[in-house]
């Protein structure tokens, strides 16, 4: 098979496919008008440049996935059925029912993307090339490392250990490998990690490009990851049964001491950290809890939005982005909005989010207080605003979209009491299943999502792309990861001055916890609440083994409705009015579209049947 390439307009110009063993209809699905023999890809700067662009495409468009790795923990409800996330939330996935896998950290993608690293790598290293610029060997090279490092990282964190691949496979080779153990996956992804940072130090690389400083905040997660629960063997079998000695290397680490590992993560992460500043982590106080709003609102944003009071230097939080994605007219918008302005619905947040965002003051939001009850979107952290779209909730000018049939522009997601001439009539809001606009697109959990979608209101068609950039790696994460190390080494002074600051950004009061195990408590909600909708939630609580209590609860929903108070009435169109309605919250447990449970098995994903058949060597993960 003659390799090619091939012109894309996806990330840069030109799309290379060099894997003779995994060329497919789908992989090679753009229009070609021109080929290149791949012995001359590595003659000339431009062809080699434009191959390991398309290595990027191994990272997809990030998280803005229609199916988002949310609805797969305890954030979000993915509305539409039959998509295979509610085989992952029931814990029915096996080897031969994998349910919904995303390419960005598919088994045979990512190797498809490592093949084309070790490819770069092998050219450039061996001298089988034609360059003559030093910088641009220097670069491509450390881009390949970094991304090598990147998929292996993604395979390791949903698989545990795999097999470690450094050689290009040609059609006569025998493909069975066996897995290396969990301790030199890590290892090996740390040195591909110091090999991007050595050899990316210096250089200016373009947008969207990875950089020293994110081959340092992948080695800050790896490093996380590794010192976390799930990976000291003592703690694994003691909270996870039945897995077999053998098993052990493939998740755990044989030796070592897990105090020791805590401490290269608070190295690493602290390398970070000096390297950078973030976003407004500066403050002394709490901001005000608009300021605090908009500096959340403004950090999802990326530096892309345009609308008012959003701060385009906070693009200063990203260290590594996946850009220009209007470019592959992504409708994240679409995907996730509101269905009464013409949206999907696609990653509803569940109440077991909402619940979880702390009052103003910093105590706990609480059902049983029946003020909280009576109003209970009222004086929550401000992060809350900035990510979840609740009941009454203003949002953009719907005639945009809809027509004029709500001025106000609020969310509506109850059932009303409202005139229709002298009757009255219950009023199913826009928003819901039950909706005049889009109704099969209505959220099942009354909340909708907010924190990625551009709030400029002049973005409101819904066949509208928006450029919102994807985080892959943002200075916060680098500072948790800072202070998770820190509480786990008894250092709780670090920990609670850097969780202050994050905590004084988005307007919120100093934490109150003085002991270990209550820092750690205040650090994993922090975590939670700071992080919502970033690809974190899912692996943190497998990590943290904590699983079964977190993404294995039922999902909870709300139930809104809105009642004439005595002597007062409204004809359509509905808004919402405290004056005219007494509104009721109840929440409520809700098993119809998703049963959730939890089973062990699943703090790893199974290699599928199809992979296990071709390398005999492949051993299965437990449970399966």
């Amino acid at each position: 098979m003659k390799t090619i390439i091939q012109n894309r307009n996806l990330y840069l110009l030109v799309l290379i496919t060099f894997f003779a063993f995994a060329c497919k209809k789908d992989f090679l699905n753009v229009e070609s008008p021109g080929q290149v023999p791949a012995e001359s890809v590595w003659k000339d700067p431009a062809t080699a440049q434009a191959f390991v662009n398309d290595i990027y495409n191994g990272l997809g468009n990030g998280g803005f996935s229609e199916q988002m790795l949310a609805s797969v923990s305890d954030e979000a409800l993915f509305t539409h059925p039959t998509r295979g996330i509610d085989l992952v939330n029931n814990a029915t996935i096996n080897p031969s029912t994998l349910g919904w896998v995303d390419d960005t950290w598919a088994y045979k993608q990512m190797y498809n993307r490592i093949r084309a690293c070790n490819i770069t790598i092998e050219k450039i290293t061996s001298g089988d090339n034609s360059l003559t610029s030093q910088a641009l060997k220097d670069q491509l090279l450390g881009e390949a490392y970094f991304l090598r490092a990147y998929f292996y990282q993604q395979l390791v964190r949903f698989y545990g250990a795999v097999p470690i691949i450094t050689k290009i496979y040609v059609l006569d080779d025998n493909y069975n490998a066996k897995r290396n153990t969990y301790e030199e996956c890590v290892n090996f992804i740390l040195k591909d990690c110091d090999e991007a940072n050595r050899l990316l130090t210096g250089k200016t690389m373009e947008k969207g490009r990875t950089t020293a400083l994110a081959a340092l905040a992948l080695k800050s997660r790896v490093l996380i990851y590794a010192a976390s629960d799930l990976h000291d063997r003592a703690k694994l079998t003691t909270k996870v049964s039945g897995i077999a000695t053998q098993k052990l290397d493939f998740l755990s680490y044989a030796s070592g001491n897990q105090a020791d590992r805590y401490r290269l993560a608070q190295t690493a992460a602290k390398a970070v950290m000096d390297l950078s500043t973030g976003y407004k982590l500066d403050l002394t106080a709490p901001a005000t809890s608009a300021n605090g709003q908009l500096n959340y609102k403004s950090i999802a944003m990326g530096g892309a939005s345009k609308a008012p009071g959003v701060d385009a230097s906070a693009a200063s939080e990203l260290i590594f982005a996946r850009y220009f994605i209007i470019q592959n007219n992504i409708k994240h918008a679409q995907q996730n909005g509101p269905n009464g302005y013409h949206n999907w619905a696609g990653n509803t947040p569940i109440g077991l989010l909402v619940d979880d965002y702390e009052m103003l003051d910093g105590t706990k939001f609480s059902w049983a207080n029946s003020a909280q009850k009576a109003s209970p979107y009222q004086n929550r952290d401000p992060r809350f605003y900035a990510t979840v779209l609740y009941d009454g909730a203003g949002w953009k000018p719907r005639d945009k979209a809809s027509g004029n049939v709500d001025p106000a522009s609020q969310i509506q997601t109850g059932v009303y009491d409202l005139m229709d001439n002298t009757t009255r009539i219950d009023f199913r809001g826009l928003d819901t299943r039950a909706s005049s606009i889009e109704n099969w697109n209505g959220s099942w959990t009354g909340y909708y999502y907010h924190k990625f979608i551009d709030p400029d209101p002049s973005i409101v068609d819904a066949s509208m792309s928006q450029n919102v950039p994807w985080p892959f790696f943002r200075y916060t994460e680098a500072v948790f990861n800072y202070i998770e190390a820190s509480i786990e080494l008894g250092e709780l002074g670090n920990a609670t001055n850097w969780l202050n600051k994050i905590r004084f950004r988005a307007g919120m009061p100093a934490v109150t916890a003085t002991d270990q195990a209550g820092l750690r408590a205040v650090y994993r909600h922090e975590r939670r609440i700071e992080m919502a909708y970033e690809e974190q939630r899912y692996h943190d609580t497998r990590r943290w083994l904590i699983a079964g209590e977190t993404l294995g609860r039922k999902t909870t929903y709300i139930k809104v409705t809105g009642k004439f108070k005595p002597g007062k009435t409204m004809s359509a169109p509905y808004h919402y009015d405290n004056t005219v309605y007494d509104y009721t919250y109840s929440p409520v447990e809700e098993n119809a579209q998703e049963n959730r449970s939890w089973n062990d098995k699943l703090y790893f994903r199974p290699f599928s049947r199809d992979e296990v058949n071709k390398n005999n060597l492949l051993e299965q993960n437990p449970g399966y």
